[in-house]
């Protein structure tokens, strides 16, 4: 048996008044997903643990069958694994948005859905200004970047940008957790929460003077102009998906997210590449289908991740999650299915979100969210129809973190 999980980032949602008191997932019309519900079978699913930040980081760590108590070192770690940084023992590494401050709030977390090229000269042009030795600007991809600091202090109180869209961003600015220093080497907490607001100061004075951001200024467009360090640590120490679970041999991740691409390395993933994947409605829905079907014939396990409906909820945009939803169901889902289900070697497929982005509200939460799971053969349970209200009855019932992973890799 081979597996291959579905993620559709952000995809679950809180029923939406507009939409009749259905939510996203009830009202989209998503027939090959109902479809692998009807005939599979479903429940619900905790992915982030009591006491953690509700972040991607976080769930799809959580939903790979890792304890976040062992792991989690931050999203930095990982984001630093994906664009291949080899991390120092001393190197604490930091996600790093570009973001767009206007009337003293931040307005988005993405400093107005920055291409690659834009974010990759912007963060280049700080790090010239603004890195040395100890302090380092490392470009990602569109707006996520990287902010290494050699001894830093880890124990801050960072937020992430995404979960305060129009909230004065003042209040927000790092403050240290534990005031005590690591070692001798390293910088005490308030020190660090100290430089970091130094550093973000310093952006939202160099951003703005450059080209980039004087042509956006010119045509009215948001403009990029402050980062925002946040969810820091040093590098994880991972078993790989192949020690956890023996049935693994070789895997895959597919995904246009830096932070995705560095859990499945750590994981012992390959990261497959697709021309034209972009992490937002735009992205070569085609192209990962195929590359996740291609991956299937020479490999037993991949991880198919699409961030579009993340990013729907996050802008407020209830339309376009909407439009993500069904081009989940039909560009990825869909092919994906109607290639594998005869296969001399059978395919289980699993279908989910990570965490909600309810549209309503912008940001992630920590809720359940709908699972399904099927494979020929499969006894399918009473569900009907793949979504949040649903799967409550699902065979599945609430599984709890690990739970998942350990159900779907028994099969």
């Amino acid at each position: 048996m081979k597996h291959i999980i579905i993620l559709g980032d952000g995809m679950a949602d809180h029923p939406v008044e507009r939409l009749g008191g259905q939510t996203p997932m009830q009202f989209a019309n998503t027939p090959t997903m109902d479809l692998l519900a009807k005939t599979g079978r479903c429940g619900r699913l905790l992915t982030v643990p009591e006491g953690f930040n509700p972040g991607s980081e976080v769930a799809n760590t959580t939903i790979l069958g890792y304890d976040m108590h062992k792991v989690y070192e931050g999203r930095g770690p990982l984001e630093a694994a994906s664009i291949g940084y080899d991390m120092q023992p001393d190197d604490m590494a930091m996600r790093c948005n570009i973001i767009c401050l206007a009337d003293g709030k931040i307005k988005n977390h993405h400093g107005g859905h920055l291409t690659t090229e834009e974010g990759t000269q912007l963060i280049q042009y700080l790090d010239e200004h603004l890195g040395n030795d100890r302090i380092k600007f490392i470009p990602g991809i569109q707006y996520r970047h990287l902010l290494v600091i050699k001894g830093a202090s880890k124990d801050l109180d960072c937020a992430p940008p995404h979960d305060h869209p129009d909230e004065a961003w003042e209040p927000l600015l790092p403050k240290p957790i534990d005031h005590s220093p690591l070692t001798i080497d390293h910088y005490p907490a308030d020190e660090t929460a100290n430089l970091l607001i130094a550093l973000i100061l310093k952006s939202q004075e160099l951003l703005p003077k450059h080209p980039i951001n004087v042509e956006r200024a010119k045509r009215g467009a948001d403009l990029a102009n402050s980062i925002w360090p946040w969810s820091g640590g040093y590098r994880p120490q991972m078993q790989t998906l192949m020690e956890m679970y023996p049935n693994i041999h070789r895997g895959d991740v597919i995904t246009a997210v830096d932070l995705i691409k560095g859990i499945g390395k750590l994981a012992g993933l390959q990261a497959i590449p697709v021309e034209g994947a972009t992490g937002l409605s735009d992205t070569n829905y085609e192209g990962k289908a195929q590359a996740a079907i291609e991956a299937l014939r020479k490999d037993d396990f991949v991880f198919l991740h699409v961030e579009a409906s993340d990013e729907a909820g996050h802008d407020g945009d209830l339309t376009l999650k909407l439009h993500t939803i069904e081009d989940l169901d039909r560009r990825i889902v869909t092919p994906i299915y109607n290639e594998v289900k005869d296969w001399n070697e059978p395919v289980c497929i699993a279908v989910l979100p990570d965490h909600p982005t309810p549209v309503e509200q912008r940001i992630h939460v920590a809720e359940p969210v709908p699972f399904l799971i099927w494979h020929p053969g499969i006894e399918p349970d009473d569900v009907q129809t793949f979504d949040e209200i649903s799967c409550v009855n699902g065979h599945y019932g609430l599984l709890k973190y690990d739970e998942f992973m350990n159900e779907f890799m028994k099969i």
